[in-house]
């Protein structure tokens, strides 16, 4: 088969700021007042195994975008962090999203499918757009909310108190949602709180100012500027909804298989990036090896690169593919995924 790969792009779909209609507050977070409560991560996933963060705060004031890195992970308007699962399976499979803080549960709503068509999860009216949700008073004017979680999985109902890390439901795709994750925003006073760098946003100045609490998080996790989000082989180039539901990846494939091909999903690209791709064979031999100059700014894309059968067919053995995303003169990371030929 030719040595190129497909990319497609998803752009990612703005969640609504409240649960329940009410006035919507100025897209530049507030400076707090009040001590803000300390966060505890909300999903049940390990951030860089089998969850990420694909969408933050947005930090500019203005028609762009920036986050509180001053990177581009995210979108105009967007006022909450969206941790995200690498697909449609691990949904499948059941991922709990748990209260970040302790407090009073102030508004829920199940009933709401879950969307599998970017197009249908469009024409979401705004006012559902958070989907299945819970909003949880932590007193002092600061609260969270919840946004996008599967039909039927709400555990908690208006009027129940709950300890940080009880269970209040399961990562979804309900409302404007174009892939499972969790919507999670904090507010003070009705206004947008960055849990990663609260109070005054400079754009020239990207680290917390000297003095300022650095994060609201417990347990503080790295920011990630963008990488892979899983890998696999293929005995063909597959289609971008396979590798998004989960059905992509190849357990082993048969010495006759038409082609090998490894494939990459990945997120938070940006113009100038660089992907590299290589295959090897079982005696540690190189098949494939090709870059690819990424043009676009991307939410997701994926590439894949292989190789026809040769005439006699695979030889048996592991076989491995190599990725590593370059961004100017530094690998921003890394992924590896083998399969057997039997």
């Amino acid at each position: 088969m030719p040595r190129t790969g497909i990319v497609t792009g998803v752009a990612a779909l703005a969640a609504a700021p409240f649960l329940f209609a009410a006035p919507i507050a100025a897209q530049t977070p507030a400076a707090p007042e009040a001590p803000p409560p300390r966060l505890a991560f909300p999903v049940d996933c390990t951030l860089g195994k089998d969850c990420f963060v694909q969408n933050y705060v947005d930090r500019d004031p203005g028609p762009g975008f920036l986050d509180f890195a001053c990177g581009p992970l995210g979108y105009d308007g967007h006022r909450g962090t969206d941790i995200a699962l690498p697909d449609l399976a691990a949904m499948r499979r059941g991922v709990a999203v748990r209260a970040a803080a302790a407090g009073l549960v102030r508004a829920t709503r199940d009933g709401m499918a879950d969307s599998h068509d970017p197009a249908e999860a469009l024409h979401v009216p705004s006012d559902r757009a958070c989907g299945n949700g819970v909003v949880i008073d932590h007193g002092e004017g600061w609260e969270t909310q919840y946004c996008h979680l599967a039909n039927g999985s709400v555990a908690v109902r208006a009027g129940d108190r709950v300890a940080a890390g009880d269970t209040i439901g399961r990562v979804g795709m309900s409302g404007r949602a174009e892939f499972p994750h969790l919507h999670i925003s904090l507010r003070h006073d009705g206004a947008p709180v960055d849990p990663f760098r609260p109070g005054a946003f400079s754009p020239d100045r990207c680290a917390p100012p000297e003095g300022a609490t650095p994060s609201l998080w417990l347990e503080p996790f790295p920011y990630r500027p963008g990488g892979f989000v899983s890998a696999g082989f293929a005995d063909r180039v597959p289609e971008f909804m396979e590798i998004k539901e989960g059905t992509a990846a190849a357990a082993s494939l048969a010495a006759r298989a038409p082609a090998l091909v490894f494939w990459v999903h990945l997120f938070g690209v940006r113009a100038g990036d660089r992907l590299e791709l290589s295959l090897t064979g079982p005696e540690g031999q190189t098949l494939v090896v090709q870059s690819f100059a990424l043009d676009r700014t991307q939410a997701r894309l994926f590439r894949a690169s292989g190789r026809r059968a040769p005439p006699q067919g695979w030889a048996a053995g592991s076989y491995r593919g190599t990725a590593a995303l370059w961004r100017g003169n530094q690998v921003i990371d890394r992924m590896e995924a083998a399969v057997a030929v039997r």
